[in-house]
């Protein structure tokens, strides 16, 4: 398609550019035409001068929308052609709400509050108006949380008002306080659209919403739960253009990524991924479906939720109310001749059950499990009633895993460790270390981003004889450390070394794993 519009624009000499950022109007979010016309026309106004305005058109051929601009503005117009994704792009930039908007309402708001509600689910956040300042503040905290990659947006009842706080790189960061008045309407409009129950303030509910930013569809997992001053609201941001699915783009290093592919390449087994919530278990899950789904293979997963639909693969929610739990699901899949199996976690004795003897009869079988380390997944399991001579023939491996904060590129400074820095992580290199100073990019954070650090532990004979002797963690890390498996501190000091995070970040994230 590049080349055509390339050779289509020589024809017409038509300038043909790769990029739009350079462009004053979308360095200054300036918006000359409506929304929805630049999005549907796939056109933007890029700069102008007293007679001309320079616009960007996907196809040059279109002279009812260049005639259309033109009229618009009142200006000549001159085109340059760009490929429909970077100047849907740049529509998104310009269109964006500005960073102050929620704080302004909020201000507004204190002095002038409307309780107006309206239920229209589905809308584009970047296309509504509405005449209710409760549902302009509540759009408005939505589209600043996505804008900001949040992961989540807490709605938390306090005394004296409302506080929300967006969780941004796996770390909660204050917002907005707006006042008590708007707590019961903001929270009454989030049930409004999630479907929930408005007069029930006593139970927990859940629920979702489905809206659109720019185009972009977005998901939010609803859950209230009362409080001592009121109700609770947690939204979950399910942004599936966020999501990284494939290994080589998780960041584990070449000789653990060779390993972990063999495993999952296995016809048979358990493969387990390891961590707290929040650590990024189920990407890893999707990345390894995803890196051996084919036509050839019948690949089935039961998850609680389904957070985001991979293609090709039968994903199954479980859902409690029809008593369709993980053990109930895991049955019937395997009525349906599956290859791979994939376990959104286990979490009691009969689950766990299934998968072993799923694994024992011919099934690649992928699942979570809670623990801090690789070598208590196997104490967990033991605990669970599962006879160690049976992991001992089923597991092929298990992965833990964290996800650290990367260090801002935008204020990155480098310092010299102090001693008791080297000494935490074992290095004696006086190299300089680095940091973020914070800067309006990160949030005055100093992190901007992730990065997965990975414990792989491959069971081994020598593994798998200590787990028949002695199904301790602890002797069952220190064999894997013998056989050579590389820690999480180890992996973490790694990535500080080479400038990609820090110190206290890993010490953060890993201080729960039993030390070397």
């Amino acid at each position: 398609m590049t080349a055509n519009l390339e050779s289509l624009c020589l024809k017409l000499k038509i300038p043909y550019v790769t990029s739009l950022q350079g462009y004053a109007f979308v360095q200054k979010k300036a918006q000359k035409v409506p929304y929805a016309f630049a999005k549907n026309k796939c056109l933007l106004p890029l700069d102008a001068d007293d007679d001309s305005m320079t616009v960007a058109v996907s196809d040059p051929l279109d002279l009812d929308a260049l005639e259309e601009v033109r009229y618009l503005v009142g200006k000549q117009i001159n085109p340059v052609c760009a490929l429909p994704d970077i100047i849907k792009e740049a529509i998104e930039s310009c269109y964006g709400q500005k960073e102050d908007v929620a704080k302004k309402l909020i201000a507004t708001l204190r002095e002038k509050q409307s309780s107006s509600l309206e239920e229209d689910e589905g809308y584009d956040l970047l296309e509504q108006t509405s005449d209710s300042s409760v549902i302009r503040l509540l759009n408005a905290l939505l589209t600043e949380a996505i804008q900001q990659e949040a992961s989540d947006i807490h709605f938390e009842p306090m005394e004296q008002g409302l506080e929300v706080r967006y969780r941004i790189d796996g770390v909660l960061q204050m917002r907005h306080a707006p006042p008590k008045e708007l707590q019961m309407p903001l929270i009454t409009r989030i049930k409004v659209l999630t479907r929930m129950d408005i007069a029930e303030n006593r139970l927990p509910q859940d629920g979702r919403i489905k809206l659109k930013i720019g185009g972009r569809g977005i998901d939010f997992r609803v859950s209230t739960i009362p409080v001592v001053y009121g109700e609770r609201v947690v939204l979950r941001i399910l942004d599936k253009s966020n999501v990284v699915v494939g290994l080589h783009k998780l960041g584990m290093r070449g000789p653990m990524l060779n390993e972990f592919q063999k495993m999952i390449a296995f016809s048979e087994g358990i493969v387990l991924v390891t961590g707290p919530t929040g650590s990024g278990k189920t990407t890893t899950l999707y990345s390894a479906i995803s890196e051996i789904n084919s036509p050839e293979i019948n690949i089935m997963s039961i998850e609680d939720p389904v957070e985001y639909k991979l293609q090709g693969i039968a994903q199954v929610g479980v859902n409690p109310k029809i008593h369709l739990d993980f053990a109930t699901g895991l049955r019937h899949i395997l009525r349906q001749d599956p290859d791979v199996i994939m376990i959104g976690e286990i979490r009691d004795r009969e689950t766990a059950e299934i998968a072993i003897q799923s694994s024992l009869t011919g099934h690649l079988v992928l699942s979570t499990l809670h623990t801090n380390d690789a070598p208590s997944a196997l104490t967990r399991l033991i605990d669970m009633g599962i006879e160690p001579y049976l992991l001992s023939s089923s597991v092929i491996g298990i992965l833990a895993q964290r996800l650290v904060r990367m260090i801002c590129p935008h204020c990155k400074v480098s310092y010299v460790p102090s001693p008791s820095e080297l000494a935490e992580f074992g290095l004696t290199d006086s190299a300089p270390f680095y940091k973020g100073e914070g800067c309006a990019s990160c949030f005055k954070s100093g992190y901007k981003g992730r990065h997965g650090i990975y414990e792989l532990m491959t069971m081994s004979n020598g593994i798998k004889k200590q787990l028949l002797k002695s199904g301790d963690a602890v002797e069952l890390r220190e064999c894997a450390l013998n056989e050579g498996m590389s820690s999480l501190r180890r992996e973490g000091s790694y990535l500080v070394t080479q400038g990609i995070t820090t110190t206290s970040e890993v010490l953060r994230v890993s201080r729960s794993c039993s030390e070397e």
